[in-house]
């Protein structure tokens, strides 16, 4: 049986069971699953290579002592031991991260993880069938990261599960033109599921790793933060399968919990897709300067990452980024107007990619950019790249996704940041303006492409994602106006 029909089997299995309810739940129900016999068979591995292999948790615990076999334990038996064993000594193991990291990362794992099932014979059937994976063989573990890059693609069809998942063509654009290389730190700040950490770990591996001391380098490259329970799990999980043994700098937490002034690391490489649309809770605001707080979540990861990108020193250029952003964080004002200064001020600004409506289908319409930039220098020009649908399409969904082939114009464009963009010239598409300009404009950054005339469009579907964005905006504002408000009554108050 192939392993996308053992994936199809579980889940038709997990449908018949009454305490899952929904495609996120039946997601999360198996990423506990996956983790414990992934990370299981890593543990087998080391165990042969490590001459002081010690089981990094109680060792009846590891998958193969109670899920292995097929006439093992099953229904209330293996749910009492399931929910009242595993679950119970794995989220209160004594693990301390630099006695025990792998013990570590299981406790992060489970911390917040839980047993939907209620049925353990049907527990047990799902158990069988992902024993039918072996993932000590290297071409069925290749063959599985493949898989669960669809499973993760699968999270857009599940409600708000949805913002877990960047699509993959973005991911590698990125990762591709910002070039992390061996012993750069990069991080993603709101990782969700991993893709920008799977994808940059798989680019310096290709292109930098080249003997088994690079390899273990790579893994301590790799830094993530993730604020929700099920997108950590499955990225803790999506690190395994890419060969990060020990993947505790992937942390479960909120990054903007800590306040700006505190963070007193640095990174050379920052490539991510913060969550956008959504606001903070009441007091996040507050670890940021006062004349940049606001409770818009995208808002204050961009000024987070201009903090943490590492500045230039002797021999070594500045940090560099590429941030998926809205058309929101463009033209909007306010602390956005301050934000946008301060990126221009501290960093060069180099390129804006402009993304199509429907990318993000079906999980939002709201329209998308890419912004690329390096700390240390400040911004001269900005160049703009309008990315076009291919031709035939009107707008993505997710039978007809967007492709990485439909950046290779960008990617033979792009040039080099060394010498300043030298061989960039305006197109149909790209087109370069001064920072001038954009002082000028009080840094709204929405700035159309002057090689096109206004096109009217009666798509409906554009129409729809183009009313949803605008009604998305108007709720921010409202919201800023709110935030606005109350700051200057406290203010009267006083």
């Amino acid at each position: 049986m192939s392993i996308s029909s053992v994936i199809k089997s579980i889940q038709d299995i997990m449908r018949k069971d009454a305490g899952i309810d929904g495609d996120a739940q039946r997601l999360g129900q198996m990423s506990w699953l996956l983790f414990l016999k992934v990370f299981d068979a890593q543990e087998e591995e080391l165990e042969l290579e490590l001459d002081n292999y010690k089981a990094p948790i109680p060792e009846q615990f590891l998958w193969r002592n109670w899920a292995e076999d097929a006439e093992g334990i099953t229904g209330d038996s293996l749910l009492d031991f399931v929910n009242d064993e595993l679950f119970q000594n794995l989220k209160n193991l004594t693990a301390p991260i630099d006695l025990n990291p792998r013990g570590y990362v299981v406790k992060a794992a489970f911390s917040d993880a839980f047993n939907y099932m209620k049925n353990g014979t049907l527990l047990r059937q799902v158990i069988n069938k992902l024993n039918e994976i072996d993932f000590t063989d290297s071409q069925e573990r290749h063959l599985f990261g493949d898989i669960y890059e669809q499973i993760l693609k699968d999270l857009q069809s599940a409600g708000n599960a949805g913002e877990f998942y960047t699509p993959r063509a973005i991911t590698k654009f990125i990762v591709a033109v910002t070039d992390p290389k061996l012993n750069e730190s990069i991080i993603d700040p709101a990782c969700g599921t991993g893709g920008f950490l799977a994808c940059s770990f798989d680019h310096v591996k290709e292109n930098y790793v080249k003997n088994s001391s690079d390899h273990q380098a790579l893994q301590k490259q790799i830094h993530g933060v993730e604020k929700k329970q099920l997108p950590h799990l499955l990225c803790t999980t999506n690190m395994m399968l890419h060969g990060i043994e020990v993947p505790v700098q992937v942390k479960h937490g909120n990054t903007l919990n800590k306040p700006l002034a505190n963070w007193d690391e640095s990174f050379d490489v920052i490539v991510t897709n913060p969550p956008f649309g959504g606001t903070e809770e009441d007091g996040i605001e507050k670890n940021f300067p006062s004349e940049f707080q606001t409770r818009e979540t995208a808002d204050l990861f961009l000024q987070l990452i201009i903090e943490v990108l590492a500045s230039p020193t002797s021999g070594k250029d500045g940090g560099r980024a590429a941030v998926v952003l809205p058309d929101g964080t463009l033209f909007g004002e306010g602390v956005k107007t301050k934000i946008k200064k301060l990126l221009t001020e501290e960093c060069n600004l180099h390129t804006i990619v402009r993304l199509p409506n429907g990318v993000f289908n079906p999980y939002t319409g709201i329209k998308t950019n890419i912004l690329f930039f390096t700390k240390g220098v400040p911004t001269k020009d900005v160049w703009f790249y309008e990315h076009p649908y291919p031709e035939g399409v009107k707008n993505y969904n997710k039978t007809k996704p967007m492709k990485f082939e439909e950046f290779s114009t960008e990617l033979a464009w792009w040039g080099n940041e060394k010498d300043g963009f030298a061989s960039r010239v305006e197109t149909n598409q790209a087109w370069k303006v001064s920072i001038n300009e954009i002082i000028s404009r009080n840094f709204n950054l929405d700035i159309k492409n002057p090689y096109q005339g206004e096109i009217i469009n009666h798509d409906p579907q554009e129409l729809l994602a183009n009313y949803q964005q605008q009604q998305t905006d108007i709720a921010i504002l409202r919201n800023q106006l709110k935030d606005i408000l109350g700051a200057a009554l406290a203010s009267g108050d006083k």
